[in-house]
């Protein structure tokens, strides 16, 4: 049989009426994620805030089938973004959340919780409403409207974030669109932020659905194969080496590779770095050498500047690891790039290998281990005593001094000590995860989640819930490392953590301001403005008293359990007592506002006055033209 629903064709029976917002929430209810014979919920809920554009489209929808596809209820529509992301990084990309806006400012607040999904090649799927199809109400409330091209909304704003995006103007084009879409969501390669944008009209337009596109599926996360001669070129560039260094990034997490790469550099003999996404992925042991670049270690950026071949294995190198192209200053030195996206594997002209990671390099180590290539013992001996010089670098940083607060690495430090195999840090943007990358040692079985492919300020706090959210049984203590300055942007969603009953605990770093980009600025400009959280004064500029804001009955106002730390010793009982305490905790600490830890030796390029009257100017941006030199072109590889 074969009816009719508003003069739309519907397809053959057996059917199911459902409108497009229903269909969506159903749909989504059924479907897993199969990787390695490991089946999960690929999106087991939905984050949302509802307004007029979905509150009778995916509200009426969730609220009827929320048994299946739970609902959360977000506080802003870019933090419940951050928590999609912190899920799908807790499961290594095998599962995601979904999230809905409403129309107009409510589906644009996703836009750089979007960008910070694309960045990191995270999957989250964003469901944000749109205006009417049918325009007979134009212009509605929150339309935007372009006079030149009348199809155009708002939300074409995600066409540029996003990894996939379709519009819904008819309830049946779902039928095609959302298998595109978790086709996406599934592809290593391809994966980041999925949108759908669903017009408020057609969430409520019904449709005769064959009931078969309601049958459970399993989506199958594909581990590919690099071809043999792409892995042969690898062995080939890798056996004339003899300063060979790997480099870890987030594709080494996310393909599960982080014993076969240490296996790797085991019977070869070769360092490992790290990214900020591939923190921790490397060897505990003397070969691994931290975190790469300008949050990176010394012992790291020394070899690397003296490698005579990079093996970068899942990550798209970022200026932050390359120290903007000027770190590999070896004149020899050439890539080999292991990456399931080729778009990352054939950067800086690497040999490309495009392919899952963990396959990949178990290929690549029995080849190297057959034709018996290992380091000599001399680079060996050199790598120990860079290790050494960076203990050195650390016992500085690490040692209070007199007259001063304590330090933000001695607080982490601190932390590190106290936390074990089962506990999660989590951090993003400003100085905490400089100083993390840089000291946070995951031998005691901690890990540890830096977001800095985009830098998201506010990404913080979300995505401790999300990572909360996907591992409530699993995970010890999850530790959220956050600046002041980042608090103040994206502190709400502490009230879903208290709604969740989630046990997080938030580290809030109190320092002032702004600290790592007034660090940037000193350097570069020799002046401080704009970055601290200061009074006017009689100047007329920012550059009174400080601000005195009470974070701790902040938090506690959110319905947080609080403490307060002025001294390691009062950290380490706050840290303690907080095990102690379900739901949300926040423990404010009070740091000396401008101790940093110790410089790099890294270039980084940021743009400078090439004109200024101010001589102090003009001498920094000597300075940082003079370093610019040291950018390097890495070219192609030669036809053999």
């Amino acid at each position: 049989m074969v009816t009719e629903v508003q003069g739309r064709r519907a397809c053959p029976s057996p059917t199911r009426c459902l409108t497009a917002a229903q269909a969506v929430v159903v749909y989504l209810s059924q479907q897993y994620s199969d990787r390695d014979g490991h089946r999960r919920r690929l999106i087991p809920g939905m984050f949302g805030i509802f307004g007029h554009g979905n509150v009778v489209g995916l509200g009426e929808a969730l609220e009827e089938y929320d048994t299946d596809l739970r609902y959360y209820q977000g506080k802003n529509e870019q933090a419940m973004v951050h928590a999609a992301i912190g899920h799908a990084k807790a499961t290594l990309r095998t599962s995601t959340l979904a999230c809905a806006g409403s129309v107009g400012p409510g589906a644009l607040n996703m836009v750089t919780g979007a960008a910070t999904a694309t960045a990191n090649r995270l999957p989250v799927l964003l469901l944000p409403a749109d205006v009417f199809i049918r325009r007979q109400q134009d212009p509605v409330l929150q339309q935007i409207e372009n006079p030149l091209f009348r199809d155009v909304t708002a939300n074409d704003a995600f066409r540029a974030v996003s990894r996939y995006f379709d519009r819904i103007t008819r309830p049946e084009q779902l039928l095609d669109s959302l298998p595109a879409a978790l086709r996406v969501l599934t592809d290593p390669a391809d994966t980041g932020a999925v949108t759908i944008s669903l017009p408020q009209d057609v969430q409520g337009e019904a449709y005769d659905f064959p009931s078969d596109f309601f049958r459970p599926r399993a989506w199958q996360i594909p581990r590919r194969t690099a071809a043999e001669e792409e892995i042969e070129a690898a062995v080939a560039a890798i056996t004339r080496a003899d300063r060979p260094l790997i480099i870890a990034g987030g594709g080494v997490r996310y393909s599960s590779a982080e014993q076969v790469v240490s296996r790797l550099a085991a019977a070869c003999g070769i360092p490992v770095s790290e990214t900020h996404a591939g923190k921790g992925c490397g060897p505990h042991n003397d070969l691994g050498v931290g975190v790469l670049g300008l949050n990176g270690t010394v012992v790291a950026n020394r070899l690397a500047s003296r490698a005579d071949c990079v093996i970068a294995i899942g990550t798209r190198l970022q200026d932050f690891t390359t120290g903007s192209r000027a770190l590999f200053q070896n004149p020899a030195a050439r890539f080999v790039s292991i990456n399931v996206a080729a778009t990352d594997a054939f950067k800086v002209g690497s040999v490309p290998v495009v392919g899952d990671a963990l396959r990949t390099v178990e290929r690549l180590a029995q080849l190297l281990t057959d034709r018996g290539y290992a380091t000599s013992q001399e680079y060996r001996a050199e790598i120990r005593r860079e290790a050494d010089h960076w203990t050195d670098f650390l016992r500085a940083d690490l040692t209070p001094r007199t007259g001063e607060r304590m330090g933000q690495a001695e607080v982490l430090h601190a932390l590190n000590q106290m936390t074990g195999h089962g506990d999660v840090v989590v951090t993003a943007a400003g100085t905490p995860p400089a100083d993390v990358s840089k000291l946070w040692d995951t031998s005691n079985g901690s890990e540890c989640h830096v977001e800095f492919g985009f830098s998201c300020m506010g990404h913080e706090i979300p995505a401790g819930i999300g990572y909360r959210l996907a591992r409530a049984e699993t995970t010890r203590d999850i530790y959220v490392i956050i600046g002041d300055g980042t608090y103040l942007m994206n502190n709400t969603e502490l009230v879903t953590a208290v709604q969740e009953g989630l046990n997080i605990t938030v580290v809030l770093i109190e320092n002032g301001g702004f600290q790592a980009i007034r660090g940037l600025q000193m350097t570069k400009t020799g002046v401080a403005f704009g970055n601290e959280f200061r009074r006017r004064d009689d100047s007329g500029r920012l550059d009174g008293e400080f601000l005195a804001i009470d974070y701790t009955a902040n938090a506690a106002s959110l319905g947080c359990q609080v403490f307060r730390a002025e001294t390691i010793a009062e950290f380490e009982t706050a840290a303690k007592a907080s095990r102690d305490v379900s739901g949300p905790k926040v423990i404010v600490v009070s740091v000396e506002p401008y101790r940093m830890m110790s410089a790099t030796e890294c270039f980084w390029d940021v743009g400078v006055a090439q004109v200024t009257e101010l001589e102090r100017v003009r001498q920094r941006t000597d300075e940082h033209l003079s370093a610019q030199r040291a950018q390097r072109y890495f070219p192609h590889p030669e036809i053999r």
